[in-house]
C-alpha cells in the first residue's frame, strides 16, 4: 500500500484477512457477529446492493457479503482507512463486487441510490470519554458530545436510501444509546425490530416503518 506504515498488522475476521495499521481502528472480534447477522439477513432480503457506512478497514461489510453474491458499497471519510478497505477487498478476491468511496457519508451517495441492507458502524464513544482509549485513532471513536452525532447522520442516510423491504444494522455502544435515538428514528421513518447485546456493544436491526404496511410477499 502506498504510504503504508511499517507497523501494518493483519487479523483474520470472519474468514477474511484484514490488514490495518495504527492509523485505523483495530477490528473488534465481537463485531464479527454483526457480519454474520448481516449475511443471514441477506439470505432473505430481495435482490439489491449492500451499503456500509463508516466502513473503516472494511472488515464488517466484507465478511457480510463474502458468502453471498451481493455487491457492496463501502463509505469511509478517512482516506487511509478507505485505502485499507480497498486493499482488503482486493486481497479477499472481492474487488469485482466492492466499491469503496472515500468521502464524508453525507456527500458519498447519489440521491436515487437504494440498498436492501445498510450496515452502519459509526463512532459511538462520547468525546469526553475518548481519553480512555489512547490506542485508538480519535476519528474512529469520537461520536461527539453524547456519542451519537455520527449515528444520527447514519439514520438520516438509512432513511433516505433503504429499500422498502430492506433492513439496516446499526452498531452502538449500549441499549441506552439506542433508546436515545428514538426521535431520530421516527424522523427518518425507521423503527427498531431487534437489539442484540454483545461483549462490547449492541447492534440494532432497523427497517422502514412503511415496510410493515406493505402486503406480504408470496412464498414458494
Amino acid at each position: 500500500m502506498s504510504g503504508a506504515r511499517t507497523n501494518e498488522e493483519a487479523v483474520v475476521f470472519g474468514g477474511i484477512t484484514i490488514r490495518f495499521d495504527s492509523r485505523v481502528l483495530r477490528p473488534r472480534a465481537w463485531t464479527a457477529a454483526q457480519s454474520h447477522w448481516a449475511a443471514t439477513l441477506l439470505e432473505q432480503l430481495p435482490a439489491g446492493r449492500v451499503l456500509e457506512l463508516c466502513t473503516g478497514a472494511g472488515q464488517i461489510g466484507l465478511a457480510a457479503v463474502a458468502p453471498t453474491t451481493r455487491r457492496l458499497l463501502a463509505v469511509e471519510s478517512d482516506p487511509v482507512a478507505a485505502e485499507f478497505a480497498r486493499v482488503n477487498a482486493e486481497r479477499a478476491g472481492l474487488a469485482h463486487r466492492v466499491e469503496v468511496r472515500a468521502a464524508p457519508m453525507t456527500e458519498a451517495l447519489w440521491p436515487d441510490e437504494e440498498f436492501v441492507l445498510v450496515i452502519a458502524d459509526p463512532p459511538w464513544v462520547p468525546e469526553g470519554d475518548t481519553y480512555r482509549y489512547p490506542a485508538d485513532p480519535l476519528l474512529a471513536i469520537d461520536g461527539g458530545p453524547d456519542g451519537l452525532a455520527l449515528a444520527r447522520m447514519c439514520l438520516s442516510i438509512i432513511g433516505a436510501h433503504l429499500a422498502s423491504r430492506g433492513a439496516a444494522l446499526l452498531q452502538l455502544g449500549s441499549v441506552r444509546q439506542a433508546e436515545a435515538l428514538v426521535p431520530e428514528l421516527e424522523r427518518a421513518g425507521l423503527q427498531t425490530i431487534e437489539i442484540r447485546k454483545f461483549a462490547r456493544g449492541v447492534v440494532a436491526q432497523l427497517e422502514a416503518v412503511a415496510a410493515r404496511q406493505l402486503p406480504a410477499r408470496a412464498t414458494s
